[in-house]
């Protein structure tokens, strides 16, 4: 059989062959095989950018791991999807890729973090640190020379273009690098660096000010500063640093400060210098944690008001849910339609919004429940320890009881009515069908989810954020907590507010919180295999 194809002049063209029919697919074949193949090119092209463009960042950093790693996992990638036989590989590479970066990684980023030391005044290397001391110390020489400067910038770091005023050779530098000899264009440019204008300047007065370029390697002979962003001079610092011995002395007062191992230098009498550097303390933070109490008390009261938090609301958001199932499950019941709306409101709203929406309901002097409700009461629901909490609760079961309702609404209707026809043919009442019969063919329908709530409200960040702000807070602590905080926000506070931020000692704790989760969860559903014989 042949197929008879028109023409534009509408006039019938020769019947095809089956070879002419065959040359048409494959080339039609050929044509969708070469789309594919340029976007896949030009996917590939956007992933190898993106990965040219780090390698540099890191080689201009000096961070050479991370630069291996980004290299062989992009010469990885493109021969994946190159190949014509790695079909599995090309649907598992980017989902691999992603565990290890977001999951993979973090956690074992964090369990070294939770190693060192980590945190406010120890946050780089010794090399950085002992910059650092030298550069926040410096004063002008007197009788120094005055150099032409000019400011540029490379990958949004800004360097001095510095002209030696004695024989005009010409170096560039930035606050981590040392001069070093360029060659200048004859626009008086240099090649991989930006002149910023006299407007720029003016723009970024802060950071030109700030700019301290070492003058050489070693850091005792000073650095180059600029008021004007035209004229700079030699400025030295008060502190003399000796390789050798690896120390620092202050030249002003004659103390010297030694490396003691503790990621900083100390002097004889245990002042330190500071910004120190990152070093590896071993099981110092968990000891820390555990021993130090100052401590240990608000780390244990944390940790239990943290699983009261977590039963007491998984306990009270179920057992509601639970009830308004059943009660909607009564086939008397009207307008179920418009009330299971109303009832899951809460859970549609955004959870954050919600709580700021109750703190500002429960405020003692101007909150809607004190002022409209009570008639004007100070009844200071979010500043009293123990009704802050039963606050927090409360808040958490009105967020909470729509998603349990709606599941035990599932359950409830997945469980056959003969079963609740045999019970009352058994005898049973109503109470003792719901009992021994539906409630545990419920049980194991939920109970994975009560592990999850569980773990959720173990872990949840947000109510406890914004409603309470983890207040009121504990007196007499060195870490910034309070009554109602639980180990995650703890672990926020430690880290990231407050004049010293710990990430050591904050890791540490989110280690343990981690193998906390982890063991109570086996041992959950370790329990839950006695539920499915019940199937």
């Amino acid at each position: 059989m042949t197929d008879t194809i028109t023409t534009e002049t509408g006039e019938a063209a020769p019947p095809q062959t089956p070879k002419q029919r065959s040359a048409a697919r494959i080339a039609d074949a050929a044509g969708g095989k070469t789309r594919w193949l340029m976007l896949k090119i030009a996917l590939l092209a956007i992933v190898d950018a993106i990965a040219l463009y780090a390698v540099f960042v890191l080689f201009m950093h000096n961070e050479w791991l991370v630069l291996g790693l980004v290299v062989a996992v992009t010469i990885l990638v493109n021969w994946i999807y190159f190949s014509r036989k790695r079909i599995p590989a090309k649907y598992l590479t980017p989902g691999i890729i992603l565990l290890v970066v977001f999951q993979i990684f973090t956690l074992l980023y964090t369990a070294y973090i939770g190693f060192t030391n980590y945190g406010t005044g120890h946050n780089g290397t010794k090399d950085q640190a002992i910059a650092s001391l030298m550069r926040s110390s410096l004063v002008r020489v007197e009788d120094s020379p005055t150099y032409d400067v000019t400011v540029v910038e490379r990958l949004n770091e800004l360097g001095l273009l510095v002209t030696d005023p004695t024989d005009g050779d010409v170096s560039v530098g930035t606050n981590t690098q040392p001069l070093e000899p360029v060659d200048v264009s004859a626009d008086g440019t240099v090649e991989g660096w930006t002149t910023l204008t006299f407007a720029d300047v003016l723009q970024r007065s802060d950071e030109v000010e700030a700019l301290a370029v070492p003058y050489s390697d070693d850091p005792n002979d000073g650095a180059i500063r600029t008021q004007d962003g035209q004229k700079g001079y030699l400025y030295v610092s008060t502190l003399d640093y000796d390789p050798v011995a690896d120390t620092m002395t202050d030249t002003t007062t004659g103390t010297v400060y030694a490396d003691t191992g503790d990621g900083a230098f100390t002097s004889e009498s245990g002042e330190q210098l500071l910004p120190g550097w990152q070093v590896f303390v071993g099981f110092d933070n968990f000891v820390r944690a555990l021993t130090d109490t100052s401590i240990r008390g608000p780390l244990l009261a944390v940790t239990a008001w943290t699983f009261v938090f977590a039963a007491v609301s998984v306990a009270s958001t179920f057992f509601l849910g639970l009830l308004l199932a059943l009660v909607f499950q009564n086939k008397r019941m009207r307008f179920k339609n418009g009330y299971r709306i109303m009832l899951i409101l809460p859970y549609a709203f955004p959870a954050f919004l919600s709580a700021l929406i109750w703190a500002g309901m429960m405020n003692k002097s101007f909150g809607f429940i004190n002022q409209v409700l009570l008639g004007g009461a100070e009844i200071p629901w979010l500043t009293d320890p123990w009704l802050a909490k039963i606050s927090v609760l409360i808040v958490n079961l009105w967020l909470g009881f729509p998603y349990m309702f709606l599941v035990c609404m599932g359950a409830l209707q997945g469980i056959p009515e003969e079963v609740n026809e045999a019970g009352v043919m058994d005898g049973a009442n109503p109470w003792q069908i719901f009992r021994r019969i539906k409630l545990p063919l419920l049980l194991v329908t939920v109970t994975p989810l009560l592990i999850a709530s569980f773990a959720f409200n173990f872990n949840n960040f947000n109510l406890i954020y914004m409603l309470t702000g983890g207040g009121p807070r504990f007196t007499d602590v060195s870490i910034p907590v309070g009554q109602t905080d639980i180990l995650i926000s703890m672990v926020y506070k430690v880290a990231f507010t407050g004049q010293n931020r710990d990430y050591g000692l904050a890791s540490a704790f989110t280690i343990l919180i981690f193998i906390v989760v982890a063991v109570i969860s086996i041992i959950s559903f370790r329990k839950t295999k006695a539920l499915e014989e019940l199937n």
